[in-house]
């Protein structure tokens, strides 16, 4: 028997978090909670009931609060502020860095949102306003517009020094300089570890990298993803239009938008949001769950119906209602096998215009083999079982049938509802369920009406 893997410190750690909160210890249970970072204690808020939530989040410092509101999902995060009022509120956020200051202000109420606004120095609103300009998931809304910027004219002994006057010192996450001209056009970077290991005589010009291509402030967070992912990048420069230095994006902004779109693509296909808090009220969550299981039940109608328009046939036949499952079952795996590789490859930015053609005849070609496999594997069993050659004939028939059409579904239903501005992740699944459920009884009672009566 294979031994159980041991616990991570982390996970260790929240687990006895958790006992002490059970057991009501307020004081070690503000101590351990404390203790550990941001991005844990937002972890285990999600994953405690309201009222325990509650309890946890008034034992947070004051100083953490704002960092911690920065990685709750939306529902978490809104039921928290509405605990907060404006003071603890402004305090909380007004300290934080102003790519997270922009994403968490958009979800304030307005009155809130001009305090916050308020107590910014004058550097620090031009900069929000800066974010907030571009869309939130674009990499102008991802940006940190707080930089170092240096001239290649200057010396590294220059630089060396004027980093050492740095009040605040540097950003977090900073890996490079940023190299600009006069006019703060974006030039290139100036890696630290360039910095530190050149003669400090040379120019900036001359340790300076020109490999880093700047992103545009207008590139949408998934091809942001896919640049950091390719050049294995720490940090990039975000420009505009005219090659102007805007700010900088770092990798755990990107960290962020990857687990994001990892949740949307899992959680959609059951029609959920990826912001919904686990413990939301019964009454939210029914309301929100409600719409796909009335989109699923209309669908669902559908082929009850195609089903009853062949209810002679199946009245003198029994076995076909035994078997009619098999074959909606069989398409819509295999449907759902091309649906996700195609929902994947169009997040990624694999799938385009141009090779949609090409994915779904590979994908056809798959479907055939598959079928003819399945089907004659279908057809014995259904021989064997019923001792009817022309029922086994019609089963193996709509088996090739369905899993032909549910490819060629699953390839293009993506490709199209991203065209026609619908998520493919949420409505992807409702209708290609809706396509294999309808080919596969109306090919296989059809079928066996034309053959069997």
């Amino acid at each position: 028997m294979t031994p159980a893997s041991p616990a991570s410190p982390e996970s260790s750690r929240l687990e006895d978090l958790r006992h002490v909160l059970a057991q009501g210890a307020v004081r070690p249970a503000a101590r351990m909670l404390n203790a550990l970072q941001p991005a844990e204690i937002a972890h285990l808020l999600e994953s405690l009931p309201h009222k325990k939530r509650e309890l946890a989040w008034n034992l947070v410092d004051a100083e953490y609060d704002g960092e911690v509101l920065t990685y709750l999902h939306d529902d978490v995060r809104e039921q928290l502020i509405g605990q907060m009022d404006t003071g603890e509120l402004v305090a909380a956020i007004g300290t934080l860095d102003t790519d997270d200051l922009a994403d968490l202000i958009q979800d304030l109420p307005v009155a809130i949102t001009r305090e916050v606004v308020k107590s910014l120095d004058q550097q620090r609103r031009d900069r929000l306003e800066k974010a907030l300009s571009y869309p939130e998931d674009s990499a102008g809304g991802l940006m940190n517009t707080d930089t170092v910027t240096v001239r290649p004219e200057m010396t590294l002994d220059v630089v060396i020094r004027y980093l050492r006057r740095l009040k605040d010192g540097l950003p977090d996450i900073t890996d490079n300089l940023i190299v600009v001209n006069r006019k703060g056009h974006y030039l290139g970077v100036l890696y630290l570890t360039d910095l530190l290991t050149h003669d400090p005589d040379d120019s900036v010009a001359e340790a300076m990298t020109l490999d880093v291509q700047a992103i545009p402030a207008t590139w949408s967070a998934r091809e942001v993803a896919t640049r950091f992912e390719q050049h294995d990048l720490v940090t990039v420069p975000v420009v505009d239009e005219e090659g102007s230095l805007l700010g900088r994006i770092t990798v755990d902004d990107v960290m962020d938008v990857i687990r994001e779109e990892a949740d949307h693509q899992f959680l959609g296909q059951a029609g959920l949001s990826e912001t919904e808090d686990m413990f939301a009220p019964v009454l939210l969550s029914a309301r929100r769950r409600a719409l796909w299981l009335g989109v699923n039940l209309l669908t669902a109608f559908l082929a009850a119906w195609v089903i009853g328009r062949f209810e002679d046939t199946i009245q003198q036949v029994v076995a076909l209602a035994v078997l009619m499952p098999v074959v909606a079952s069989m398409g819509g795996i295999a449907g759902t096998q091309t649906l996700t590789l195609a929902i994947r490859a169009l997040a990624l930015g694999q799938l385009t215009h141009q090779n949609t053609r090409s994915l779904l005849m590979k994908e056809m070609a798959v479907a055939a083999i598959n079928s003819v496999i399945w089907a004659l594997v279908v057809a014995l069993i259904a021989w064997l079982w019923f001792h009817d050659t022309q029922i086994a004939i019609v089963i193996g028939a709509a088996i090739s049938i369905n899993l032909l059409a549910a490819a060629f579904a699953g390839a293009l239903l993506p490709p199209i509802l991203q065209r026609l501005g619908i998520d493919p992740a949420l409505a992807g699944g409702v209708i290609l369920t809706t396509v294999t459920d309808v080919v596969g009884f109306l090919s296989f009672l059809g079928l066996a009406t034309l053959f069997l009566l």
